[in-house]
């Protein structure tokens, strides 16, 4: 089940995020770190009713965040549409032993159908450069890469901007 995350979600999403971290790190993925994901980004999604959390018997297993507002780093970006009825989506993370049960791909299901029904032209995000399983699976959900932004507390590599136009 998906439903809006409560403020009472907060402590276990952190809690998946940083293993996702430790996940990723051991697969010499360094993309998220003691920077990012960083708890005042969920609260604020929570405040702006854009937080979702994946349930299993009541227990949060993942989250994805859908925001209306464009983060300055992505302005430079040449995206396909004139971003004035574009989301975004943020901070996607499944708990490591629910990984790999298409809990992710139903999250995104869930963010693509939601904006659809609320009439965006287009989702847009980034993912790490280093994290060739998450661009393969953006890819073959038909996002477009698109250009490079940098996120220098997190990496050195830069972070592939992708859109998916409805």
């Amino acid at each position: 089940m998906i439903r809006l995350a409560q403020t009472s979600d907060l402590d276990r999403v952190l809690q998946i995020t940083r293993l996702c971290a430790r996940e990723m790190e051991s697969r010499k993925v360094f993309q998220w770190n003691e920077h990012y994901p960083d708890r005042q980004s969920f609260v604020r999604d929570i405040r702006n009713s854009e937080l979702y959390v994946y349930c299993i018997k009541d227990m949060v297993v993942g989250c994805i965040s859908v925001c209306s507002l464009m983060d300055e780093v992505y302005r430079k970006v040449s995206w396909k549409t004139n971003g004035k009825n574009s989301v975004y989506i943020h901070r996607l993370a499944v708990e490591p032993g629910h990984q790999k049960q298409g809990i992710g791909g139903k999250l995104m299901d869930f963010a693509e159908k939601k904006s659809k029904s609320d009439g965006i032209d287009s989702i847009r995000l980034d993912t790490f450069s280093q994290n060739r399983v998450n661009q393969n699976f953006y890819e073959a959900r038909g996002y477009i890469k698109l250009e490079d932004i940098y996120f220098p507390l997190q990496s050195e590599h830069p972070f592939h901007c992708y859109e998916l136009l409805f």
